[in-house]
């Protein structure tokens, strides 16, 4: 399962699972070093890896909608 970084709040961090939506809250220190609120993790036999390449996926995918988001705006 993929699940996304929400937000991390002192040793908790909030992860939503990127295919239902569902929050769940983990631990930090069960998490590898290098997360931060938007990282990527792959759970896998209860271990947590980060997936660098799908994060920076999103990322520009965000990107490009807010890029066409302020392009219709100045439309109007």
């Amino acid at each position: 399962m993929k699940y996304a970084v929400d937000r991390i709040i002192e040793d908790i961090v909030v992860l939503e699972n990127i295919e239902t939506g569902e929050l769940v809250e983990i631990k930090k220190y069960e998490l590898p070093n290098e997360v931060h609120e938007g990282s990527i993790l792959v759970k896998k036999d209860d271990v947590y890896t980060l997936d660098v390449n799908t994060e920076k996926e999103r990322r520009e995918s965000l990107r490009e909608r807010l890029e066409r988001l302020k392009n219709l705006k100045n439309k109007d």
